[in-house]
């Protein structure tokens, strides 16, 4: 493989790590991938890496851009949404946007108009997160539901109005919502028919269901997924070592296989902690922004990446520094 020479384009610093062609990619892909700084997800996965700078190129993210604002979620791509907002303001199509919060703090509005159209309004509500159990949900939408409110109705309308711009990329605090759980599933009470055709179909029923569960148990490897589950080493690998697991799988391995991934989760999410430095420094840098633009950024590039690796306190605390932040820089 031939080695990659920096291009000589004035822009140097921008542009250095910008490839020309697929094999500089894999090149650009290999040196990120070993590189301790580039986010988690993306680390010795030059694989990911490859499939987000080309995300990146195909909606205007240059490639660190890209790994930094694109985060992979359930096996799906997704933009984080102060990026998505970044995008289309630099599309150069976007009139205005108008983004409210009401003084019940119930429901957030955003208002989009796109050059020679008529304005759109979104609206989420409280009563909409808890219609999809979000409402009291561990985690962002307890500590700070406002911003979580406002990022979702900002998401749907510009989803709606800038499907172009956008190129069909979900909204990573949405995907985030979309919570992979193992745990079997509750089921319904047996009806008691005890004659009939009825009763016959019944019992039927009950050996068919028998011989599926069995037939799962023989097709799918379980030790296999025990190994998967303790070998995991992000918490996107161990959702996705979830996603195979069938839902017909029967006992007790649905059981035993629930509590070992329940377990190598608190595993991981107790080794990624943010470290408490790095959340006073985030902090800081909230506290030194000089305009609203400037503060979003900084929440998407040095926070919303990184909630999932955070405590309870270490989220209310950036999040009381932004919206402090936000009321001193809103006229």
């Amino acid at each position: 493989m031939n080695a990659f020479t920096p291009s000589t384009n004035t822009n140097t610093a921008v542009n250095f790590l910008t490839p020309t062609n697929l094999q500089e990619a894999m090149q650009i892909a290999e040196i990120l991938s070993s590189s301790d700084i580039v986010p988690k997800d993306y680390q010795r996965k030059p694989g990911n890496i490859l499939v987000a700078m080309q995300w990146g190129a195909e909606i205007g993210l240059q490639p660190l851009q890209a790994m930094q604002n694109i985060a992979v979620i359930n096996g799906r791509p997704s933009i984080w949404g102060d990026a998505m907002l970044a995008l289309v303001r630099g599309s150069g199509q976007l009139d205005f946007i108008k983004e409210e919060i009401s003084e019940d703090g119930l429901k957030a509005t955003c208002t989009v108009k796109r050059k020679n159209e008529d304005p759109v309004a979104s609206v989420f509500t409280m009563e909409d997160a808890k219609r999809a159990g979000l409402s009291g949900k561990q985690g962002p939408w307890t500590q700070y539901p406002k911003r979580m409110m406002k990022l979702r109705a900002r998401s749907y309308a510009l989803r709606d109005v800038f499907p172009d711009v956008l190129k069909g990329m979900a909204i990573a605090e949405e995907e985030q919502d979309k919570e992979i759980d193992v745990t079997p599933a509750a089921t319904s009470p047996e009806v008691k028919v005890n004659s009939g055709a009825n009763a016959l179909k019944s019992r039927l029923k009950k050996k068919t269901d028998a011989v599926e569960s069995r037939a799962v148990e023989v097709e799918f490897d379980i030790q296999a997924c025990f190994e998967a589950i303790e070998n995991a080493q992000t918490l996107e690998d161990l959702k996705a070592v979830a996603s195979t697991i069938p839902p017909t799988l029967g006992e007790p391995a649905k059981t035993n296989i629930n509590a070992s991934y329940k377990a190598r989760k608190a595993e991981l999410t107790a080794a990624q902690q943010f470290p408490t430095e790095s959340v006073q420094a985030v902090i800081e840098t909230i506290n030194n922004t000089s305009d609203l633009d400037a503060l979003n950024a900084v929440m998407a590039a040095q926070f919303e990446p990184f909630t999932a690796h955070m405590n309870d306190e270490q989220i209310t605390a950036i999040n009381s520094a932004y919206e402090a932040q936000e009321a001193a820089l809103t006229p």
